[in-house]
């Protein structure tokens, strides 16, 4: 048997575990007394709890605390018909095939059900009851303890959901379900399907913990994840959730696992913290006594590397342990095993999972690049291409112009990944504060507070709302336009502008064939029926002031704050998207020039739909974007098959009409009023005919991603996430779309003639 250290045996003896709870209890299987939970299974109390439990009764300090046990989840969830609809949202398609933003979707419909969700009559009052008995109001941290979590062999550190200085039984509840739903999430989901583990067989038992008294806190890792050699030690001046999030940088030190000794000490720039607030946490500024000296003197760092080498004994492996000094005394708050050291193949992506979580301070200083320093770049970039003189220099220097326009458009794509994608962050952030608040039936009913923010693609479609007003109030410009391709010297200034201003469709500029096929839609556009979409969203004021009435004092400030990130990520989110376009039309323009010269054509027909269209072609000539589609594909046996389509629901609405599937640019400039659009995915630069369409049906899935975020502008139902939908609906076939429930159903089949 192994020998407790010298540290745990004194704490053993001279440490009562101070428990505090009145009678009755409630049924022992749904809530347990830390005290208790030492010797449950695993399966009933989670990791966290179980390891904290068995540390107390060895005589480490703990905060008393309480487990809601997984079968508290469970008769949650079943009670409720979770447990169904929750199979229903991840059985969509499979799971290997999600993308993240479907993911991440699909687990905001799932949080917003448990948000809506009642607990059990019988189950809330023994949870109140054993909450009260325990806490009273003092205030609490609500932590996940899954039984998969804080393992050996994996680490779900990050990945649920935490909850810091909470009071009062009902708002614990409240945390408890937030909690049961972080098992859910997009980053849990994707961790445990790295993992190979199958979600519909996850659980969660949640630890509620006492609020220890922190003045100081930190994690340590008693085996360094880079060094097995060294230990290391991390520690920040308030709350733990600062460091958790990156919203502060803490003093880091590097110890000698055999002495102890000091190898290294990081001492950052001291600013801020984070403290208890009214409710929950806030970050404050840093007293200047305290921001000239690390969290920790030398006897305290000493203390904490002991209780590091203490755990591991304890429990036979080294241990990432979260701890806090308060009043004098070492708490631990939880352990795990350190499972982090790095693989050779790089093959643990839990840090990225983390990452998708991004603090509300990180995504304002996102937000403050963005917009101030990226996107301007870029357009100073793409402007500065668009302005050289193709046809003006020899072939060497057209080769050379190729390939500075190549390494250009590598560039930006690089930091749209790394920096632009993020942005989404900030709308998805708002979103689940939103739900969390208001619980809508309708998940994405928050998009609604974030439209007219001024997005270039619905600056540009205003442009061309005014051609089509000039259109439709003269027939003579109609008929003019419609058989010469030109327009008075007023419309044709204003189509030069359009194209200067927003880049042009598909290189329909650089095309005889491609104005013409962009101004018949402009016609098509002017015969169609005045009047906004059914279902458009106007009554985003009212939202907003019943959204914005539920806080007083800071938090409504919070609230204004968070809700104007939101819509500016929103609107930079769509702008970015338009600002690519420009760099990859100005490559594309650029290889259709060397094109020209070659075939001595003017590239009309090129059939390409957008510069990065053309740009895969260059990677592959023998695969033109949009090109054949495979024979079995259009038989008749296939296009039979699957009558209903279920894919992800992003803009809310029924529509039936006729299918229009856009494969290229001569698909889409056959498109009349009314249609449903089918598309692989709506490129930036095809924004401009969605208010012709019906409704929109794309492969690709997200409620972010480009289409879904016009088409809910428009109030244009639309789903998203359908697989091949490109090939398994042909033009002409009757459809009918339900954007509320992400449904597709082929009515009747196109004639074969079509």
């Amino acid at each position: 048997m192994r020998r407790l250290p010298r540290r745990g045996r004194s704490l053993l003896r001279r440490q009562p575990l101070p428990v505090r709870f009145g009678a009755p209890r409630p049924p022992v299987r749904v809530l347990l007394p830390i005290h208790q939970a030492a010797g449950a299974d695993r399966a009933l109390v989670g990791g966290k709890t179980l390891a904290l439990a068995r540390l107390g009764a060895a005589g480490f300090q703990i905060p008393q605390a309480l487990c809601v046990t997984t079968e508290a989840y469970r008769r949650f969830v079943e009670s409720g018909g979770l447990r169904g609809a929750i199979a229903r949202e991840l059985g969509r398609k499979p799971f290997e095939d999600m993308r993240w933003e479907e993911i991440w979707d699909a687990a905001l419909r799932i949080r917003t059900l448990f948000d809506r969700a009642a607990w059990p009559v019988d189950l809330d009052a023994a949870l109140r009851e054993g909450i009260r008995s325990a806490f009273g109001d003092r205030p609490v941290a609500v932590r996940s303890s899954a039984p998969g979590e804080d393992g050996v062999k994996a680490s779900f550190a990050g990945l649920h959901e935490s909850f810091l200085n909470v009071k009062g039984p009902a708002a614990v509840l409240d945390n408890v379900r937030l909690v049961f739903a972080s098992l859910w999430s997009d980053r849990a989901l994707l961790y445990r399907k790295e993992l190979g583990l199958m979600p519909a067989e996850s659980e969660m038992a949640v630890l509620v913990q006492e609020m220890a008294p922190a003045e100081r806190s930190g994690v340590v890792f008693g085996e360094s994840p880079s060094d097995p050699a060294q230990a290391v030690v991390e520690s920040v001046w308030g709350l733990n959730e600062g460091l958790v999030d990156g919203t502060v940088e803490p003093d880091r030190w590097i110890l000698l696992r055999g002495t102890g000794s000091v190898v290294s000490h990081h001492a950052p720039v001291r600013e801020k913290r984070v403290v208890p607030g009214p409710a929950g946490t806030v970050v404050s500024d840093l007293p200047a006594d305290l921001s000239d000296r690390p969290p920790l003197s030398n006897a305290e760092l000493s203390e904490v590397f002991r209780l590091a080498l203490d755990a591991e004994a304890f429990f036979g492996s080294p241990q990432d342990v979260e701890w806090c000094f308060g009043k004098g005394l070492l708490h631990v708050l939880q352990s795990r095993p350190v499972t982090a050291r790095s693989t050779p193949d790089g093959s643990d992506n839990r840090s990225w999972y983390v990452s998708l979580k991004r603090s509300f301070a990180n995504l304002k200083t996102l937000r403050g690049r963005v917009e101030g320093e990226l996107l301007p770049a870029m357009g100073r970039e793409a402007e500065a291409l668009v302005s050289i003189d193709l046809p003006a220099l020899d072939d060497g220097k057209l080769e050379e112009e190729i390939r500075r326009r190549e390494a250009a458009v590598r560039k930006w794509e690089g930091i749209y990944k790394n920096e632009f994608i993020p942005l989404a962050h900030g709308v998805r952030l708002f979103g689940q504060f939103y739900n969390d608040k208001i619980a809508p039936e309708d998940p994405f009913e928050f998009t609604r507070l974030l439209s007219g923010t001024g997005m270039l693609s619905l600056e540009r479609n205003a442009l061309l709302n005014d051609l089509v007003q000039r259109l439709g109030a003269d027939p003579l410009l109609a008929e003019r336009v419609g058989r010469d391709g030109r327009g008075d010297a007023e419309f044709e200034i204003r189509v030069g502008r359009l194209f200067r201003d927003y880049g042009d469709f598909f290189g329909s500029a650089g095309s005889e064939a491609g104005r013409r096929g962009v101004l018949s839609l402009l016609l098509e556009m002017s015969r169609r029926p005045p009047g906004a979409p059914e279902g458009s969203a106007g009554d985003g004021a009212a939202l907003r002031d019943r959204f914005l009435s539920r806080f007083d004092g800071e938090a409504r400030t919070f609230a204004e704050e968070l809700l104007g990130l939101a819509r500016d990520c929103y609107r930079l989110r769509d702008d970015d998207n338009i600002f690519l376009g420009r760099l990859q039309v100005a490559l594309a323009r650029a290889v259709e020039e060397k094109g020209r010269r070659g075939s001595g054509r003017d590239g009309e027909g090129t059939g390409r739909i957008g510069g990065g269209a053309t740009i895969e072609m260059l990677n592959d000539p023998s695969s033109p974007p949009g090109g054949g589609v495979p024979p079995v594909m259009e038989s008749a046996s296939f296009l039979q098959k699957d009558r209903q389509l279920v894919g992800h629901p992003a803009g809310p609405g029924f529509a039936q009409g006729p299918a229009r599937v856009v494969r290229k640019t001569a698909d889409l400039f056959e498109m009349r009023a009314g249609e449903i659009l089918v598309c692989d995915a709506v490129d930036p630069n095809m924004t401009f005919a969605i208010p012709l369409a019906g409704a929109v049906v794309e492969r690709r899935g997200g409620m972010l991603i480009h289409g879904a975020i016009i088409a809910r502008e428009y109030g244009i139902p639309c789903v998203t996430g359908i697989p091949d939908a490109i090939h398994r609906i042909r033009t002409g076939d009757m459809l009918s779309v339900d954007g509320y429930l992400g449904i597709v159903t082929r009515v009747a089949a196109a004639s074969p003639m079509l």
